[in-house]
């Protein structure tokens, strides 16, 4: 498997929907991941789950933004191609005053490599 390493102005933004169902991807996003929008749009977020990450990091995810607080930590992606990339990702709970919905931000950069061993090392404790 091949990784892609960030570069350290790549910022990639998503928003879902309360079902985790991807309503807007950026351009960053689609070029790291190896989608176009109209791939992405529609569909699960975990699209881009890779195996390696153990549930309890999205079960302590989903448990945060459900009561209206911002999560952060490292995440393990797939691309379309089947390689990976690593980010530091910070994810808003957002009711969308227009629509009525609940939706969530999440907002990533890249982490340091320091930091993706910490993150391996925690996850490997995890499942």
């Amino acid at each position: 498997m091949k990784e892609y390493v960030l570069k350290s102005d790549d910022f990639l933004v998503s928003q879902t929907d309360s079902k985790g169902t991807i309503l807007f991807a950026n351009d960053d996003f689609c070029k790291v991941a190896g989608y176009t929008l109209e791939e992405l749009t529609g569909k699960p977020h975990n699209i881009v789950r890779h195996p390696d990450m153990p549930k309890a990091a999205f079960k302590d995810l989903w448990e945060t933004v459900k009561k209206n607080n911002i999560w952060n930590g490292y995440v393990k992606n797939s691309t379309k191609d089947g390689g990976y990339y690593w980010v530091f990702a910070t994810v808003y709970p957002m009711y969308d005053e227009v629509t009525g919905q609940q939706t969530y931000l999440s907002c990533r950069r890249k982490p340091s490599k320091e930091e993706i061993n910490d993150a391996q090392a925690l996850y490997k404790t995890l499942r």
